[in-house]
């Protein structure tokens, strides 16, 4: 059988999708439900289902992201949106991220069930079987990389933003994992893969950045500017900077100075 999750933070659609729809039909069965995003991808990870049925419209929830970061991650799993979200540009991004179908409430049985045909139908077409997983040949392949290039790309960006409006505290490679509803490991294998560097040294360019702007103002101390940036230990900052940018903090501010006396 198939495993399928459903995810929506109203009870009674969920009841109502788990009783009303015959699972057997599709050979499929329900794993597990969740009424709220964060349990929802932990559920996912825990049963790694084939088949998911979700709403992106809930509390504290980023659809696009957890769309994202599911097809990142699990790129053979199928999806669609059963939503109240009536947003054209909205649906047309999360079909390009790889949903099936994108649903809105109230939708009938027919149009359920033809999603659920739809995701069963992909399922089969990348030799993907109940209770089995083959290996897909290369154009199925092929295009699982194309869904996970765009899911990824967009995680990426999506970390890097959240990077750079966070910097200045204690920012941990979990803390943005968890808000771009991915898991640590795969975030940082996205974030070597796209970029071509780690967590930390990421976090470290965009911290030393700030600080470069920072240093020209001649009234801010060094070791304030550390803080600013979010280094705790000032001989860190300096080693940092140092290997970044090739010269001091100190250095660098009285390069700054001597050009802007010239």
């Amino acid at each position: 059988m198939y495993k399928a999750v459903i995810i929506d933070d109203e009870p009674i659609i969920v009841e109502g999708m788990t009783r009303m729809i015959q699972w057997e039909k599709f050979n499929c069965q329900i794993v597990a439900t969740a009424n709220d995003g964060v349990e929802g991808t932990d559920i996912i990870r825990s049963f790694e289902p084939n088949i998911i049925i979700s709403d992106i419209a809930m509390p504290g929830l980023d659809g696009l992201s957890m769309v994202a970061g599911l097809k990142s991650e699990f790129p053979n799993i199928e999806i669609s949106i059963l939503t109240g979200y009536r947003d054209f540009d909205f649906a047309q991004r999360a079909i390009r991220l790889g949903v099936t179908r994108y649903l809105l409430k109230p939708s009938s049985m027919d149009e359920i069930e033809e999603a659920m045909t739809a995701m069963v139908q992909n399922l089969t077409a990348k030799n993907i079987l109940p209770e089995a997983i083959k290996t897909l040949d290369l154009s199925n392949e092929q295009d699982d990389l194309k869904t996970d290039s765009a899911a990824s790309s967009f995680i990426v960006n999506n970390a890097i933003k959240y990077i750079e409006k966070n910097y200045a505290h204690k920012l941990t490679l979990s803390e943005v994992a968890e808000k771009t509803y991915i898991s640590q490991w795969h975030l940082s294998k996205l974030l070597n893969r796209q970029t071509g560097q780690n967590f930390s040294e990421i976090l470290n360019h965009i911290r030393i950045k700030e600080a470069q702007k920072l240093l020209k103002d001649p009234s801010l101390r060094i070791g304030d500017i550390a803080e600013m940036v979010g280094f705790i230990d000032m001989a860190h900052f300096s080693r940092v900077f140092k290997k970044i940018l090739g010269t001091s903090a100190n250095e660098y501010r009285n390069t700054i100075s001597s050009k802007e006396i010239k």
